[in-house]
């Protein structure tokens, strides 16, 4: 809790043997439970522990305990910190080995280095926990065990999960500049309206060419075809 007290339990028996606060007051500021700093006060609870005066630590001052004990209803609050402590993060070591998979580490980074060359030995000695001498050993086939060693699969060995494996794999490709771009089928879209007309219509000014006329095809003149039908004669009753 970041708003508590260091060493609440301590602070809260000093805050009850040194001051006239009441109970709920110093559960509040310590945050225990008003039973606790009761059975505090009872002695039936911390009774092997020392008070801690919050005065001399700085998490409290004099008139603020002047204010809780003048108005009980009063929260203590708790005064800022002179000296900013900044949080350590955790480096993050090699991955833990069971013991009963720690013999197939070898086996493990033989694959490694032969199916995935790109991989950093940092990130080796991430996936499987080994060392970077172990690794450059089996590389250089100084290892004492290297004559017997035969490439394993580390998912398949428990290692390591194939999540891991494959981020690894591909932040070392994209490092190295191999990344390899999904194929991409090219988007159709279709023309435009107005565009379509414009490509099938003739340009302004010219006239459409006269379609060919087939060669078995010939003129008849209407004419021509009359005067033929009055020369036939008329069929007689005998026929």
């Amino acid at each position: 809790m970041s708003n508590a007290p260091l060493m609440p339990k301590a602070t809260a028996v000093w805050l009850v043997e040194n001051t006239a606060l009441s109970f709920d007051q110093i559960a509040e500021f310590a945050k225990l439970h008003p039973l606790e700093v009761k059975a505090i006060a009872d002695g039936d609870a911390a009774q092997g522990i020392k008070g801690l005066d919050p005065i001399q630590t700085g998490q409290l001052t004099r008139d603020e305990i002047e204010k809780g004990e003048a108005d009980t209803g009063y929260k203590l609050k708790l005064a800022d910190r002179r000296v900013r402590v900044p949080e350590q993060k955790t480096k993050r070591g090699p991955r833990y080995t069971p013991v009963s998979r720690r013999q197939d580490r070898p086996n493990a980074i033989l694959w490694l280095i032969r199916n995935h060359p790109e991989l950093k030995d940092s990130q080796i000695m991430r996936l499987v926990g080994t060392t970077k001498s172990t690794i450059q050993g089996i590389r250089d086939r100084t290892h004492w065990n290297a004559a017997t060693l035969s490439p394993l699969d580390p998912v398949t060995l428990g290692l390591c999960s194939q999540i891991d494996l494959d981020f690894a794999v591909q932040k070392a490709a994209r490092k190295a500049g191999r990344g390899i771009a999904p194929d991409v089928e090219p988007v159709r879209t279709l023309i435009p309206a107005a565009a379509s007309v414009a490509a099938e219509a003739p340009a302004q000014g010219d006239s459409q060419p006269p379609k060919p006329r087939k060669p078995d095809e010939e003129e008849y003149d209407a004419d021509s075809v009359f005067a033929k039908l009055k020369g036939l004669k008329a069929p007689s009753e005998n026929e």
